[in-house]
């Protein structure tokens, strides 16, 4: 017999339902026959009524239920939350694990999850800086992995190996010092990876042959091996703080998504163009929490890149505002782009006070003579 899903959130309660609802756990779990529970959800927020050791209670015994999911987040409590059994590292039913909120992972020396494809990690606390590589050479058959560092751990180091993995999101936050990176997931197939810390640090990443997306939001400057890492991407979103090194080549990109935020991005957009010979989608926009300096000084190549002659087909731009380095470089894209089929610019009113700069691309000459122009 399986047991539905399991869902306790105390976020909304007042406290003499947080104090019923942790009778109804202690003393129902228990009485529970099944032999599988699909899912168990636990979103605490009140350390008074949910001790650490009644959560590793309720964990253990879903656990010993052999639970396919596990998602547990405790929000409000103390640093290093203690709450997970030594059971729970040698799971063999658990699918699916998500923890969040300085939970404390001190992975023991035996470890065996050989059921798990999934594993999410969002601020929580690692007892050292094996612990997080022990756990994943655990993990025979992981698929996806999320891993938000917590701003105040100590962790700087970050090994992730992980043969089977095909979905990956990292985040590191601002300021955060870490000291090295090294990512060998040869399968991935999805790729998500934000450092907000702009110091210097080694950096390894090896080449990732079957990637289709890919996210990147980096600051640090030695991406050397990072972007020769990504070559083979379908779908690319960058941003950049450093122009990466020549002869580097995306072959198979087509579509990118270039935000637009740092002082190198007229030189990495026409980098990125030359080096992407089978373009077809170019996107200038903003990431979130991302911030626009207001000026784009275009300087156009010596020559016109090959995907402009041959596959670019739509060019959106986000934002725009109609400044000189912004209309030279729309104007460049309208008159050499000879197969574009939709261009698309979105502006604020206040941003553009005169509609005759939106005029001056509506009516600049332009390399394909089907391109449909739009303004929103």
């Amino acid at each position: 017999m399986w047991l539905p899903k399991l869902e306790y959130d105390d976020q909304h309660y007042s406290e003499s339902e947080r104090k019923r609802l942790r009778c109804f756990i202690v003393r129902s779990l228990p009485l529970h026959k099944a032999h599988v529970i699909e899912s168990l959800r636990l979103k605490l927020s009140n350390s008074h009524y949910f001790k650490p050791q009644v959560i590793k209670w309720i964990v253990a015994t879903a656990v010993s239920r052999n639970v396919l999911e596990l998602d547990i987040s405790c929000s409000s409590y103390p640093e290093k939350l203690n709450i997970l059994p030594s059971s729970l590292y040698t799971s063999k039913s658990l699918v699916i694990l998500k923890l969040g909120d300085w939970i404390l992972l001190d992975v023991p020396p035996m470890v065996s999850l050989p059921s798990l494809k999934t594993l999410q990690l969002q601020e929580v606390v690692y007892s050292s800086e094996e612990s997080l590589q022990r756990l994943l050479f655990n993990c025979p058959v992981l698929e996806e992995l999320k891993v938000d560092i917590w701003k105040y751990d100590n962790t700087r180091n970050f090994t992730i190996i992980v043969p089977s993995l095909l979905s990956l999101s990292l985040f590191i936050p601002f300021d955060y010092g870490i000291d090295g990176l090294v990512i060998k997931t040869p399968s991935l197939k999805y790729f998500k990876l934000r450092v907000h810390s702009s110091s210097s640090h080694y950096c390894l990443v090896e080449h990732m042959p079957n990637l289709i997306e890919a996210y990147i939001d980096v600051e640090f400057p030695n991406i050397k091996s990072l972007i020769e890492s990504i070559t083979s991407v379908k779908r690319l979103e960058i941003c950049l703080e450093v122009l990466y090194e020549e002869g580097i080549v995306f072959s198979q990109l087509e579509h990118l998504k270039l935000c637009r935020c740092k002082d190198c991005t007229s030189n990495l957009l026409i980098r990125l163009l030359k080096d992407s010979p089978n373009l077809r989608v170019l996107d200038l926009y903003e990431m979130i929490d991302h911030y626009y300096c207001g000026i784009i000084p275009w300087n156009p190549p010596s020559t016109v890149p090959a995907c402009m002659l041959s596959s670019l087909q739509i060019f959106h731009w986000s934002a725009y505002s109609g400044v000189p380095g912004e209309r030279d470089l729309a104007i460049y894209m309208l008159k050499n782009a000879s197969h574009l089929k939709t261009v698309t610019i979105w502006s604020d009113e206040c941003d553009i006070p005169e509609l005759e700069m939106l005029k001056q691309l509506a009516f600049s000459s332009r390399a394909s003579t089907t391109c449909e122009f739009m303004f929103d």
